[in-house]
């Protein structure tokens, strides 16, 4: 998207939708609250999926919304604390603050976590001014 170009607030979620890969009827867990998440995101996600974010699955869910900050403890062990409740074919989003934010997560040290892990990092989208998503896969040939 071009920086000079804005872009209304429904034209910005179905943007964001799109990059996130949303569609009604995924089920959402959300891992790591906080009041400094972005609320919006959070509301486009549940529009979006057209239903509410889970705090504890009860069933296997198709994504794991994970808000992460620096200083949040050891980010291997938060992703691996986010893998019993996916799907097989299930992911996660990797929500950090956007470089030069409080929190802000260096890509080298995601990049070594995720590995670390046992997961892929495919695609990263910027969802709003202070956050940036990082998706996680499991490895082709890895599924459980």
């Amino acid at each position: 998207m071009d920086p000079g170009v804005t872009v209304s607030a429904p034209e910005h979620d179905q943007v964001v939708v799109s990059k996130l890969g949303l569609t009604p009827g995924l089920a959402v867990q959300e891992i790591g609250w906080d009041d400094d998440v972005d609320d919006e995101i959070r509301v486009m996600i549940e529009d979006a999926v057209d239903g509410e974010l889970v705090e504890e699955a009860v069933e296997p869910v198709d994504l794991v919304l994970l808000w992460w900050r620096d200083g949040d403890g050891d980010l291997v062990d938060g992703l691996v604390e986010a893998l019993p409740d996916l799907t097989d074919s299930g992911y996660i989003w990797l929500m950090t603050p956007k470089v030069g934010r409080d929190g802000y997560v260096d890509a080298v040290d995601l990049a070594e976590a995720a590995v670390t892990a046992g997961l892929a990092q495919t695609t990263t989208a910027t969802v709003s001014a202070d956050w940036a998503a990082t998706k996680l896969v499991r490895p082709k040939g890895s599924r459980r």
